[in-house]
């Protein structure tokens, strides 16, 4: 039972991965597998049956996160917020965009996260390049983007979220020991998009039933941006102040943007509102990628129940080399491996067997920018990936052939930087 769920789990794989050949949606196979691994999971060891409610609590905090931020960045949308934004990009040349879109999500992802911010992000893109295709690279590059800021930030990432909890690693030394290994890992591959591409996007086409019909003022964009961007930053701050999950800072700050749109659409009697409501905002949202978030975080919690993954950081830690040779190989691999399977679970065995490193050691810090950075090489390997697989239906060979031999080069680079960093700061 134990290498059947194996099988079973890399089968499922599979058939995401060739969604567009099978025909077959990959939310549904995601929440057929999570069910076929938990049943072997049970079967194999009954005492999981307790372990299912707890990790099903777990991926639940990331599902209402990820539902309260996807309403409040569709929210500044329908509101026209984000035209503010994207009405200062002027360029249409491809490789200046490629580094402003880069840049700005590489920041942006160390304030918020980089599940957040690839909301945002996308939602920016959309207003900026109308192709389907040239959406897509981008998109790409977004979520390499948040990814590596997310690793260098003590909130960026729910991997270094963990670390910096469990008292693993602190702030300063975080942002001090991975920020460079974290910009090269992002700076490589968009220095190699621009020797290869060239030409200009084009910007989609402005509907006409879009901001101009609702008659949205430039007041009501400024405030619903501020708010909702406002509610987005909040989340790291709550979550530091009261010591509660973020989901809870998240859906706060919904309740408080849906009280400002209600109070908006009472004072506007005379004109049509009803595509101003939040009401209207959650038909919008895209309930087939969170169901997919859903089934494939839930199949891998069978696998960390059953010990398959605390297995395979036994296997590592058997690697014959000395220290610190040992560790930057485990660690690597590990990165590689959360491109794979989630990083959380990778992580969280890698606490445990090393527990005995001391706060601020040098394998927690390259351990948050591997795990952070490691899960671009497929799109499936990070939140940030699912959320935008999920927003613009990026098909998973598409993302394997141009983005990922790119994710792969800039992680390798970001290792380099990083080993050759302690080296000389030892």
């Amino acid at each position: 039972m134990f290498t059947a769920m194996i099988i079973i789990f890399i089968v499922g794989y599979i058939l995401i991965a060739t969604e567009h050949i099978i025909h077959v949606n990959k939310s549904a196979t995601a929440l057929l597998l999570s069910v076929i691994m938990w049943v072997l999971a049970v079967c194999y060891m009954p005492e999981t049956h307790s372990h299912l409610v707890h990790h099903l609590g777990e991926v639940a905090e990331i599902l209402i996160f990820l539902l309260g931020a996807m309403t409040i960045v569709e929210t500044i949308d329908t509101f026209g917020g984000f035209r503010i934004i994207t009405d200062r990009i002027n360029t249409t040349k491809k490789t200046t965009l490629l580094w402003i879109i880069g840049i700005l999500t590489f920041f942006i992802s160390a304030v918020l996260d980089n599940l957040t911010t690839s909301i945002v992000m996308i939602a920016l893109l959309r207003k900026i390049i109308g192709d389907k295709k040239d959406r897509w690279f981008y998109a790409g590059i977004v979520i390499l983007a948040a990814n590596s800021g997310g690793a260098w930030s003590p909130i960026g990432d729910v991997t270094t979220i963990m670390l910096w909890i469990a008292g693993k690693i602190t702030a300063g030394n975080i942002i001090s020991t991975t920020f460079v290994a974290s910009i090269v890992s992002l700076a490589v591959p968009l220095a190699i998009l621009t020797f290869a591409m060239k030409g200009n996007v084009t910007r989609p086409e402005i509907q006409s039933g879009a901001i101009q019909q609702i008659n949205v003022s430039r007041k009501e964009q400024i405030l619903i941006l501020a708010l909702g961007t406002g509610s987005l930053i909040f989340v790291p701050v709550f979550k530091t102040i009261t010591h509660l999950p973020p989901y809870l800072g998240i859906i706060g700050g919904l309740g408080i943007l849906w009280t400002i749109t209600g109070i908006i659409a009472k004072r506007n009697p005379d004109r049509d509102n009803t595509t101003l409501t939040i009401n209207h905002v959650l038909g919008r949202i895209d309930m087939p990628g969170i169901l997919f978030f859903l089934g494939i975080l839930m199949s891998v919690n069978a696998l960390s129940s059953c010990g398959q993954l605390a297995l395979l950081t036994t296997t590592l830690d058997g690697i014959p080399l000395i220290e610190p040779a040992k560790y930057y190989v485990i660690t690597t691999i590990i990165g590689i491996l959360s491109s794979i399977v989630d990083n959380v679970p990778l992580v969280a065995a890698a606490m445990k067997m090393y527990s005995a490193f001391p706060v601020d050691h040098y394998f927690w810090s390259f351990l948050a920018y591997a795990a952070g950075t490691g899960g671009s090489i497929l799109i499936i390997g990070s939140a940030a990936g699912v959320a935008v697989m999920g927003m613009e239906k990026i098909d998973f060979i598409w993302y394997l052939k141009k983005i990922s031999w790119l994710a792969l080069t800039g992680y390798l680079a970001g290792c380099i930087t990083y080993i050759i960093q302690a080296a000389v700061t030892a």
